[in-house]
């Protein structure tokens, strides 16, 4: 809502530039001084109405747009209002920056659980547990962001077999689509010559009327054997002109064509007895080993393009700079180190490996000396290999005999390689691309472990962040429902696990529930969240259902009615909700502006000159992953888990017959003659174990 001021900003008055009182009594005079006028929007300033112009500039109810308006905030507000709107503010989204360690699933200081592993993943249907879907889901993005480029660059398809492999796929989409185009035409032909015979003898049956049609049957027949012509290649061409059967009237540009290359011909002829008699007039001076030569005396063409400018800087007699490539000889390849050891140098046997010290010989080797056949020869598996060289943060795989100099004294010469299956690997390859055809393992442990902003994380484990976002006021029940009272109490306390699991027992219970209702904590792989589903008693649930004509009762409600159910959901039932119907979309989307959050999407867009730069789109509308905020959790009416173990099919009890001798504690009182009383050192010597 725009003002227009009452006095105009152009106007000077002496009084009105220095005066701020608000019982200002001096008279009205042009260009001195101007009236006093409360303000219009109510907000109890008075002035002189020359400055009110200036007074909209910090008028507290001036409607002005948000803070963030830059950032999709489409909210008008008075200015007074925007310090309290900044905590509700769609566009002030928190990402959550919380993160979290897990060590690999054949780490040496772990214990094996390959059976818990592979019973959980056969009953992942039937159980859904926290555990195991998070470590999913943690280990699906981290097979995304391992790039099989980085860490084996030597298995990587070039640009060149990219391109090639495009273009046989491209070749086989092309041959695919003329084949089922040539079997179109080739339908279409018979329909219409099966239409045309049809017509034929109608109008011969009807003999009283003679009409004269056009013959159209030579035209349908030469355009369907035109389109039904494959295309031909160049080389196809090139045979066919080739051929004897070849009408002369179709080469009648040949004549044409032949005279520009004799004229060609007849240029590099000239060139090339130029360049002899140069060779002549420069042998006498002596031999040159260089390849190529630079003359200043007289122009030599090297060539048929460059005989008109060598010829015409000949004729004008100016010195002209010519290149004349001469007659190649292999050249010795000398390798100069520059560096030099200084002679006060000495190295530490102990701490550094010292070439100089040990004499080498350089031998080549080969697989053939290992005495292995090459059908006997390990494979590596993909999903380990990977996991090794990201947890080293080196790159482990490199070009075969590649030289990597560390210091002016070591030098690596790598020869180790690796031998995979899926090899060679695409370029934009990741290590999710190659386990997408495989069955569902699992690699990465279950166990959780918290890190903090102070913690020295190892390097041996991979490091996880929620990354999910937020509005300002949501981002405290997030942090306190999902990562500390659910994610860093599942590994035995939010859920508990059967005390024989290391043995492969599934057997896993969930001890809490929110206080105040029945509830059920699952988690949704999809979105990487988890979600409160709450617990519907048996007796209800099969009340309700469809209206008449298939549509549910719920979408019958008037759309008023329907706004104000949905403005009691949570921001993750109301992101599903929206996925149901457009009526429900259409609901949802009135309550974006008080319930969701919106950003921008940046896209990279890229300048001829190669320079990059990111630029925001379009905004993105959308509702956080919260449910509703549990203020506690009381614990759920379940047997313990001492009840399980009486039947745990895993838990095996041994009785033991035979007796087994146990240590004893003897006391060995020795008399003393003298007055002198136990000691407590005296008391210890005294006491011996025996078996």
């Amino acid at each position: 809502m725009s003002h227009r001021p009452r006095g105009s900003r152009a106007r000077h008055h002496l009084h009105c530039d220095s005066c701020y009182s608000r019982r200002c009594r001096a008279r009205v005079e042009a260009s001195v001084s101007c009236a006093l006028v409360p303000c219009r929007l109510l907000c109890g300033a008075v002035f002189h109405l020359c400055k009110e112009e200036d007074h909209l500039l910090l008028c507290p109810n001036v409607r002005v747009p948000c803070l963030n308006a830059g950032y999709g905030c489409p909210v008008q507000l008075p200015r007074s209002s925007r310090a309290a709107h900044l905590q509700v503010c769609p566009a002030s989204v928190v990402c959550c920056s919380v993160e979290w360690n897990r060590w690999p699933a054949n780490d040496a200081c772990s214990q094996p659980n390959a059976e818990l592993f592979e019973n959980l993943l056969r009953e992942r249907g039937r159980e859904g547990c926290l555990d195991l879907a998070m470590a999913l889901k943690d280990q699906e993005a981290l097979f995304h962001s391992i790039k099989m480029t980085k860490l084996f660059p030597e298995l990587t398809r070039s640009v060149e077999e990219e391109e090639r492999e495009e273009r046989r796929q491209e070749e086989e989409r092309r041959r695919e689509k003329a084949r089922k185009k040539k079997a179109l035409l080739e339908k279409e032909a018979a329909e219409r010559a099966a239409d045309k015979e049809a017509r034929n003898k109608l109008w011969e049956a009807v003999n009283s009327i003679s009409v004269n049609f056009p013959d159209e049957k030579e035209y349908d027949e030469y355009e369907v054997e035109e389109e039904s012509q494959p295309v031909l290649s160049q080389e196809e061409r090139e045979a066919i002109a080739r051929g004897s059967g070849v009408d002369a009237d179709l080469l009648v540009n040949y004549n044409a064509w032949e005279r520009m290359f004799s004229m060609e011909m007849g240029a590099c002829r000239e060139a090339e007895e130029t360049a002899a008699a140069s060779r002549g007039r420069g042998r006498g001076r002596g031999k040159s080993l260089g390849a190529l030569r630079e003359e200043g005396e007289t122009g030599s063409c090297a060539g048929a393009a460059a005989s008109s400018s060598s010829s015409s800087s000949c004729l004008t007699g100016k010195p002209g700079k010519n290149f004349e490539y001469k007659s190649l000889e292999p050249m010795k390849i000398i390798t100069v180190r520059t560096f030099k050891i200084p002679t006060s140098f000495t190295a530490r046997q102990g701490r550094i490996r010292n070439p100089a010290f040990y004499k080498r010989e350089s031998e080549a080797v080969d697989t053939s000396d290992l005495g292995v056949a090459p059908g006997d020869m390990p494979v590596w598996e993909e999903v380990q290999a990977s996991l090794l060289c990201s947890l080293e943060r080196e790159r482990r795989g490199h070009l075969i005999a590649e030289s990597v100099y560390s210091d002016s004294l070591l030098t690596d010469e790598g020869t180790q390689t690796y031998s995979f299956l899926s090899a060679p690997f695409r370029r934009n390859a990741s290590l999710a691309d190659l386990t997408a055809g495989k069955p569902l393992e699992l690699h990465l442990q279950l166990q959780v472990e918290s890190v903090t902003s102070r913690h020295n994380k190892a390097s041996s484990a991979f490091t996880f962040l929620c990354g999910h976002t937020f509005q300002r006021t949501e981002y405290g029940k997030h942090y306190k429902n999902i990562h500390s009272d659910i994610q860093m109490g599942v590994n035995g306390w939010f859920e508990q696990r059967c005390p024989l699991a290391y043995l492969g027992c599934t057997y896993s219970q969930r001890r809490f529930r929110p206080s105040t209702h029945e509830a059920a904590v699952s988690f949704n792989e999809e979105l990487g969240c988890f979600s409160l589903h709450p617990t519907v008693p048996s007796s209800q649930t099969g009340r309700g259902g469809q209206a008449q004509g298939g549509e549910d009762s719920l979408s019958s409600l008037p759309y008023e009615v329907l706004c104000h159910v949905a403005s009691f959901l949570d921001s993750l039932s109301l992101s599903q909700l929206a996925l149901v119907s457009r009526l429900m979309r259409q609901v949802c989307s009135s309550l974006l502006q008080e319930r969701g959050m919106v950003t921008l999407r940046w896209e990279r867009t890229s300048f001829s000159q190669g320079r990059a730069r990111w630029r925001p789109t379009h905004r993105v509308w959308q509702f956080s992953s919260l449910f509703s905020p549990v203020d506690s959790w009381g614990f759920r009416n379940i047997p313990p888990i001492s009840e399980h173990l009486k039947a745990c099919p895993y838990n095996e009890v041994e009785c033991k017959t035979e007796k087994i001798r146990l240590p004893c504690v003897r006391e060995e009182i020795q008399s003393s003659k003298n007055c002198k009383g136990p000691t407590l050192v005296a008391l210890f010597k005294g006491k011996r174990i025996l078996m």
